[in-house]
């Protein structure tokens, strides 16, 4: 998606059409829009020929396109759990895993990059009944695995805005949430983190769309990625005009949320009342 993304700015900066720019591949149109989208793998050459094709001729861009280009035919880590993922979520851990910083709003439960094993386990058994106890384990599991990012030696920083109905809506029994609070406010106190609570208190606010995240890289020239689950499927938002709406939705919510001293000690309240 990235790569795409990169692909499809340097041909719209040139005034290229997706024809044009497929019969330089020898492809169609419908090639060129699904390369865009990140929906095909990349052979190299086709790469080089549309760097080419829009005017790419310095060496070091080209070469850190088409190391993109390599890795992103690579299958990652968490491909191996594609049978017990719907089949849009792959996309988003592999983003998650290259973003240098991840601002989310969450107000269903507690974001997967901050939950306790017992409470994805309560999670997941909720969003996957029927499944077996195996396809339950591998699930929690990979969310385990996510969260290793956060204490990496590249971890990326985590601004995260939790709605207080995320901190009362009870997944597992009381000693689940009681060690779910009190996770988050061990993890609240990494320098990486800044975790704050939206309050009931204080009414209808910005994020009355519900909840979304939004993926930063650390290479200047990869746009920031929007990203929405649904019931059935998810979107990736890369357009500038989209991600800025969300942008300045989540700094109307921090704005208007409690700081992270204080969303801390609205965190050992609501401990104190489990």
């Amino acid at each position: 998606m990235l790569l795409g993304s990169q692909l499809r700015r340097l041909r719209e900066a040139r005034g290229i059409t997706r024809e044009a720019a497929g019969y330089s591949i020898r492809a169609s149109e419908s090639k060129i829009s699904r390369m865009e989208l990140g929906r095909v793998s990349f052979k190299t050459r086709d790469v080089e020929d549309l760097l080419t094709l829009y005017g790419i001729t310095d060496e070091a861009e080209r070469t850190s396109l088409l190391s993109l280009a390599k890795e992103a035919n690579v299958a990652g880590w968490w491909h191996s759990y594609s049978d017990v993922l719907p089949s849009w979520f792959p996309t988003y851990v592999g983003l998650e895993g290259a973003a240098s910083l991840i601002r989310v709003y969450e107000v269903q439960f507690v974001h997967g990059l901050l939950q306790t094993e017992e409470y994805a386990r309560a999670v997941v058994r909720r969003g996957m009944q029927g499944a077996s106890e195996a396809d339950v384990e591998r699930r929690v599991a990979l969310r385990l695995e996510r969260q290793k990012y956060l204490v990496s030696e590249n971890a990326p920083e985590l601004h995260i805005v939790l709605d207080e109905a995320a901190l009362r809506r009870p997944y597992g029994d009381r000693d689940v949430m009681r060690g779910q609070l009190q996770h988050l406010i061990d993890v609240s106190e990494r320098p990486n983190v800044r975790l704050q609570v939206m309050p009931f208190g204080f009414g209808g606010h910005s994020g009355e769309s519900g909840a979304f995240t939004i993926l930063s890289f650390p290479e200047s020239d990869l746009s920031d990625v929007v990203y929405l689950e649904q019931l059935t499927s998810a979107l990736y938002l890369d357009k500038r005009e989209d991600v800025a709406l969300y942008e300045r939705a989540l700094k109307e919510l921090q704005q208007d949320s409690p700081g992270p001293d204080e969303s801390r000690d609205l965190l050992r309240g609501l401990l104190t009342l489990s």
